[in-house]
């Protein structure tokens, strides 16, 4: 078959499957191939070889190769079986596709195959190769009317290995991506799906506008996502239309899985993949029917990931055994021990820049614990500062008056300080209800004796932002807790530098409600109300916060029975029924008597019993 440059035929080739080389030629004789093997088992997340082969072919080339366009293209498509929506299809040299095979290991018979092709008298042989891998999808489409899902949707999820150069880190922005060609595409394409999910009023949007920390972790799925198949699968120009791709997803939610990542994890990213479906539905040309069936197929992708990988099941004494526990009583003597200390060597050292930090490490920790019940960490980030002035620094808040997550000072003599925090994660739901309370005295008089002299220290000392800084609390560089993850850090590296564990500060919560809910909890706060400060409720701590509650209950229900049992041996039980038999002579039918009283009766009346006698 002729092209306007090239001519095409198929070549019938030995190699552990049928396939096909589809020869390609030049005006000057020169040889093209395209493996269709190679890229069915590409897409299908067969082979991980394969998908390195591809990476490191990528590689050798640095990311340049020649495209195929018009006529050639779409006889070459065609003949290779590749998607008709592929937009570009690239030619490699044969001799960097034998070296990228060899270095991934691949069968032996696909090298024979290709020595075969190599060793031919023809002059020069290159192989064509599918840029739907090299680079999907990297401008999006003129046509509006081909915005579709990739269809078939796959009934099963490939099998996936981990990458050789597996690296944790693998999200888009964890690596400068300012080699991307097409970098404009893709933050076109962030920016209307963030107006799309944030606009407070988008009509064609379902549900409600997503909050600054949802729309954090929508953005985080995406470049992670992009991220992968950038890094591992050698796509030159990730954008969002890679999630149009429902095989793409298959396999990614099989790399989450070989990964060891939790349920949750995954079908965090699931619901993301819906939303940013749900965007190109809401484009011109989004209303085709494979939009419906994807978000269908994903939900019952996420129905099916979470019946499979269950949440595991989390007891103390196995986080104990783990060194990722501490129980109640030693976590409150660990902080009140610091905050004994801070004071003494500030009243023996004076005002240091080390002493400062002791002391306001010693107030981050009973905040944390021990004095209020466990605060929520976003909480405890966005607190500012008495002396703030300025306007709310929560990044949703539309209310002109709002003061933001604040600790005041109410009085001075009495010394009294006050939390209020109208800005936490179930504001919503509790009709933007206010979450506040007064500072116990201790507290108050350690966090009075912070925002003195030593914070003023530490911001002298910290020149990057110098005394601005609005929160109370701020990392080693004189900078709030922006992100959960610093601040998650900080906490356990503080808690092993006092003997303790590495713990996560939000694992502070669940160590509460286990002691709270325990046979053994001591007098305290009402539930009810220590729920409340926490931001969440009763229900709550049962389903997600007490790891015992199952257990506990079960062993409380066993050791109830046996004083059921001992009460129902001590009762009299009522007199048992004089049961007697009795026996008809005439009709052989045997009756029960339940009194001395009542006479036996016949199955048959008198008259029958007079007839039989005739």
């Amino acid at each position: 078959m002729s092209g306007s440059e090239y001519t095409f035929k198929v070549v019938q080739v030995s190699l552990p499957e049928p396939s096909k080389l589809v020869v390609v030629c030049d005006k000057r004789k020169r040889q093209c191939v395209c493996l269709r093997q190679v890229y069915k088992s590409c897409l299908d997340g067969l082979l991980p070889s394969y998908q390195a082969f591809y990476r490191v072919c990528s590689r050798l080339t640095k990311h340049q190769s020649t495209l195929l366009s018009g006529q050639d293209k779409q006889l070459l498509v065609a003949l290779a079986g590749m998607d008709v929506s592929v937009p570009h299809v690239a030619v490699v040299s044969l001799a960097v596709c034998c070296r990228a095979l060899k270095l991934c290991k691949v069968p032996a018979a696909v090298l024979h195959a290709f020595d075969d092709i190599r060793l031919q008298p023809a002059s020069q042989v290159v192989l064509g190769l599918p840029e739907h891998i090299l680079a999907p999808h990297g401008q999006p489409s003129p046509n509006p009317v081909q915005l579709q899902m990739t269809t078939p949707f796959p009934v099963t999820l490939p099998e996936c290995a981990l990458p050789a150069d597996f690296n944790k880190q693998h999200g888009l922005l964890a690596k400068p991506y300012k080699h991307l060609v097409h970098k404009a595409v893709l933050e076109q394409h962030m920016g209307e799906f963030k107006s799309f999910s944030t606009n407070p009023f988008q009509l064609n949007r379902k549900g409600i506008a997503h909050g600054s920390r949802t729309w954090q972790n929508s953005e985080k799925q995406v470049y992670l996502f992009l991220g992968y198949y950038h890094h591992y699968q050698q796509v030159s120009q990730p954008t969002l239309q890679l999630f149009l791709s429902s095989p793409l997803i298959a396999q990614y939610v099989s790399f989450h899985i070989a990964a060891g990542h939790s349920q949750l994890y995954i079908r965090n990213f699931l619901s993301c993949a819906r939303c940013v479906l749900r965007w190109w539905q809401s484009k011109p040309g989004g209303n085709h029917p494979s939009f419906v069936e994807g978000l269908e197929w994903l939900q019952t992708l996420g129905l099916q990931v979470a019946d499979q990988l269950p949440r595991p099941s989390k007891d103390p004494k196995g986080l104990a055994d783990a060194g990722k526990w501490m129980s109640a009583p030693r976590l409150v003597h660990l902080i009140h021990g610091a905050e004994l200390q801070s004071q003494d060597q500030m009243q023996q050292q004076g005002v240091t820049v080390e002493t400062s930090r002791d002391m306001h490490d010693a107030a981050l920790a009973a905040m944390t614990f021990s004095h209020p019940a466990p605060v929520r960490l976003s909480c405890i980030r966005s607190l500012v500062v008495p002396a703030y002035t300025g306007p709310c620094l929560h990044p949703d808040c539309k209310e002109p008056s709002c003061e933001g997550n604040r600790l005041s000072i109410t009085s001075e003599s009495p010394l009294l300080m006050h939390v209020q925090l109208p800005h936490h994660k179930n504001a919503r739901k509790w009709g933007k209800a206010v979450i506040e309370f007064d500072v116990p005295s201790d507290l108050a008089q350690l966090l009075h004796t912070y925002l003195g002299a030593p914070r003023k220290a530490l911001l002298e000392h910290h020149l990057l932002i110098g005394d601005t800084c609005p929160y109370v609390f701020m990392d080693m560089h004189g900078r709030g807790f922006v992100a959960a993850a610093v601040l998650t850090l900080y906490w356990q590296k503080w808690l092993v530098s006092w003997g303790g564990v590495p713990m996560n500060p939000s694992m502070c919560r669940q160590v509460f409600v286990d002691e709270r809910q325990s046979n053994s909890a001591t007098a305290g706060p009402s539930n009810q109300g220590a729920a409340m400060v926490m931001g969440h409720s009763v229900k709550q701590w049962d389903k997600w916060y007490d790891m015992q509650y199952h257990p506990r209950l079960a062993q409380n229900a066993v050791d109830g029975m046996q004083s059921w049992r001992a009460a129902m041996l001590q009762s009299h039980p009522p007199a048992a029924p004089d049961l007697t038999l009795s026996s008809a002579l005439h009709c052989g039918h045997v009756l029960v008597s339940d009194s001395e009283e009542s006479r036996y009766q016949s199955c048959c009346s008198d008259s029958d019993i007079d007839i039989d006698l005739d």
